[in-house]
């Protein structure tokens, strides 16, 4: 295969699970108000996956969309990468349940985990197999059910997330829609990792009576002390990357958050002085799906607005571990 080719997105696609969850539906389980929730983090609805409906189910659907932008079959695909805090199992993979339910039957499969920044980290690896000619054709997914691991007494978690899904073909061919995949900054800080963790259901504290009854299953977070890191962190990352890609800030068309918390949004906006009508927001609709969040609000804004050839779009992501990263995205010219 041909050595130091470009890497290309060149289709994409998103699932949403039909229920809703809004803030009014939240008030009935805790001590909560809708004008609480807005103003502290700007969400409205969440969507929740059925009971029988899982990562893998949900990354599924939307590859399938994804592969049909791309006009891709899935025996054409050579690896399957799946970012997710939230697989069907810890083992066998999600990666390899989605290659079996696509009949990717070509395809290698497996995890990642960097939690929110879970897209970035695998689009990193796509980029890196398709520029070093191992592979031709990599499907990227980020799939998560946190629905599983929200503790819904727990008022300060549970408004903050949704379960959804996203994926991204990835090839050295491009088409009409492509977006060619420029820079890639990524970080982590794992001496961080008790502001965000699901304590128990691993090999430190596997699954018992007692760690059901501590609830120690559910997700625990600091949210004061990761909106400090949050912003400095995916600031930083962005940075950066438009330094590494030689692009200044004012030539970013759009600027597409990891979707946690509106305030965070406005102030990473604000640091990088991207206007606010560059800002591209999902979570007053879906609330944070962790590793899809950015992956889906990348969806719905090529489909909703029209991205002329040259434009560059800057992705920013942050997560638990700790982990961030920024990537830098262009429209292929015709």
């Amino acid at each position: 295969m041909a050595q130091n080719t470009a890497a290309y997105i060149i289709g994409v696609g998103s699932y949403l699970p039909k229920k809703i969850l809004s803030n009014s539906d939240l008030e009935k389980l805790i001590e909560t108000s809708d004008e609480w929730i807005v103003s502290r983090t700007g969400m409205k609805e969440r969507r929740l996956a059925a009971c029988d409906e899982f990562s893998s189910d949900m990354g599924t659907a939307a590859a399938k969309k994804a592969l049909e932008a791309a006009k891709v079959f899935p025996e054409e695909l050579d690896l399957i990468l799946v970012a997710t805090m939230s697989p069907d199992y810890l083992t066998p993979s999600t990666a390899a349940l989605i290659q079996s339910q696509l009949g990717a039957v070509n395809a290698a499969a497996m995890d990642l985990q960097a939690a929110c920044t879970g897209y970035l980290y695998g689009l990193s690896m796509a980029k890196a197999y398709i520029e070093s000619g191992i592979y031709r054709s990599v499907l990227l997914i980020a799939s998560e059910k946190m629905s599983a691991f929200i503790d819904y007494e727990d008022r300060n978690t549970c408004v903050l997330f949704g379960d959804g899904a996203a994926a991204a073909v990835i090839s050295d061919k491009k088409n009409q829609t492509s977006f060619s995949i420029d820079t890639i900054c990524l970080g982590a800080d794992g001496s961080l990792a008790d502001l965000f963790m699901v304590p128990a259901g691993g090999a430190r504290n596997p699954a018992s009576q007692e760690t059901v009854n501590k609830r120690m299953h559910y997700v625990k977070m600091n949210g004061k002390e990761l909106f400090k890191h949050a912003v400095r962190r995916m600031s930083a990352a962005a940075i950066k990357c438009l330094s590494q890609a030689g692009i200044s800030d004012d030539r970013i068309s759009w600027l597409i958050p990891h979707q946690a918390n509106t305030r965070i949004i406005d102030a990473i906006a604000t640091s990088l002085q991207i206007p606010l009508t560059k800002v591209y927001k999902t979570l007053h609709k879906y609330g944070n799906t962790s590793a899809s969040s950015m992956a889906i609000a990348f969806d719905e804004l090529t489909q909703e607005s029209r991205i002329e050839p040259g434009e560059h779009l800057l992705l920013v992501a942050f997560g638990a571990g700790l982990t961030w990263g920024a990537a830098v995205l262009t429209k292929v010219k015709d």
